[in-house]
């Protein structure tokens, strides 16, 4: 009796004990599994997150304030500058009483600008400053077309393999209808069927396998724009996107209607409140006030110094008068040939490069955009040709094929080159989907207006 209970109670805990073990490693599990969880990943979370997490950002501001610090120096006087001497001591006896000039002098020396000199050197730096902001709202546009091109990219690469993985089934179904025939001598099925399903089976397989390879490329260059700049750590470690299209809708639509001169001169005036170009403009500013900085340097540098001399007594005890001076010095700028007039000359040639520099950005904006807009029209074209017609036309010709081959008719070659022209049909469709999405990001980078 006591062996039966001892055995009864044994097996009790360790079956208590083998269901505590099991919760635990259950719960260690699932929380492993959660912490390795896919994660979905819009893309609008892609684009905040890589917008939130850009250290090109914090680094151009830390550049502004630099500049602002720069210009609160640039309007500052120079430092005044002392000097102690003693002056006139005989070197028979350097006896400091000996002789009434000599004397224990004390000075001081301050420089004043010329004209308006430190006024324009704030300006300039000021103007230069105000380029920052208009820089960052133009990175945040292009890491915003950036990161958009990625995620479509890994949007159609995914969307790719389920398509295959999905017609995969499709040609293994007919690879084992085929081989079926042939073993039972059914209908006109001949070996080099069985052996053409396999091969096209094998190329799928090829297929799914270079697109598993690039969707790893493509999701690492994508999680570089994810990664926290506070702890280096991915915000989406692991992450799938959702299955549904994205919706992109292009900005200012209105003034990239080109039929008419007036229609590209409006483009014109709305593509110079690009961030860019406005930033380009900012350095134009600071040019032209160059300009008037250099002109300054014809103007007289004047300075002002005082100074006071302490004599000591005569050597019969008797005081003597302690001196005080006062004065001005300034330069002559008479030789300005080679000095001056070529320094306001190198300003006047920096400032039309400048202007130059801007013309060719905003020629290079107007020609990209003439250029995806004409890309976007044609893709609208075939995203109408294969939505009405060309994908109902591919299926019924492989529906066609393969009815004629199951009533022995025709031939199995045809079928399965009209399954897998059909399967390339719907890749390219969605190819000209993400483009033009993709088409339609540029655009807008393009289109981006700068914020006042």
């Amino acid at each position: 009796m006591f062996n039966l209970f001892f055995s009864h109670n044994v097996s009790l805990k360790f079956i208590a004990g083998v269901l505590v073990f099991g919760a635990t490693c259950l719960n260690m599990s699932a929380q492993a599994n959660s912490e390795q969880a896919v994660k979905n990943l819009t893309l609008e979370q892609a684009v905040s997150l890589a917008q939130n997490n850009d250290p090109w950002l914090q680094s151009n501001q830390y550049r502004q304030q630099a500049v602002e610090a720069q210009s609160i120096s640039a309007n500052t006087y120079a430092d005044p500058m002392i000097s102690i001497s003693a002056a006139n001591l005989p070197v028979d006896s350097f006896d400091f009483s000996q002789e009434a000039m000599t004397q224990l002098k004390v000075g001081v020396t301050q420089a004043l600008p010329r004209g308006d000199s430190l006024d324009l050197a704030q300006k300039k730096l000021q103007q230069l400053s105000q380029e920052f902001p208009l820089q960052r709202q133009d990175r945040k546009a292009k890491v915003k077309a950036t990161v958009t091109q990625l995620w479509l990219d890994i949007y159609l690469t995914e969307q790719t393999i389920d398509l295959i993985e999905r017609d995969r089934q499709l040609f293994e179904q007919l690879a084992e209808t085929v081989s079926l025939n042939y073993s039972s001598a059914l209908g006109q099925t001949r070996q080099q069927d069985v052996i053409r399903s396999q091969v096209e089976l094998t190329r799928l397989d090829d297929r799914l396998t270079k697109l598993h390879q690039e969707l790893a490329t493509k999701k690492s260059m994508l999680k570089e724009w994810l990664i926290s700049d506070s702890h280096l750590a991915f915000a989406y470690n692991h992450f799938s996107l959702p299955a549904g299209m994205p919706m992109l809708s292009l900005d200012h639509e209105q003034v990239i209607s080109l039929e008419s001169s007036n229609d590209k001169q409006t483009l014109i005036q709305h593509l110079q409140q690009h961030p860019q170009v406005l930033a380009f403009e900012q350095k134009v500013k600071a040019s032209e006030t160059n300009i008037d900085l250099a002109k300054q340097k014809y103007k007289t540098q004047w300075s002002v110094n005082a100074s006071y001399g302490h004599r000591d007594d005569d050597p019969m005890g008797n005081s003597r008068s302690d001196f005080f001076s006062v004065g001005v010095s300034f330069d002559l700028p008479i030789f300005t040939s080679n000095r001056q007039d070529q320094e306001v000359t190198a300003s006047v040639k920096e400032r039309e490069a400048m202007k130059a520099d801007k013309w060719l950005l905003l020629r290079s904006l107007l020609s990209a955009t003439i250029n995806y807009h004409g890309q976007l029209n044609e893709l609208n074209k075939r995203r109408a040709l294969y939505k009405d017609s060309l994908l109902e036309e591919m299926n019924q010709q492989s529906e066609a094929t393969l009815n004629a081959y199951t009533n022995d008719s025709g031939d199995f070659t045809e079928v399965m080159r009209s399954r897998i022209d059909e399967l390339n049909t719907k890749i390219e469709a969605l190819s000209v989907e993400i483009n033009y999405l993709k088409t339609v990001a540029q655009l807008n980078y393009l289109l981006t207006q700068a914020k006042q």
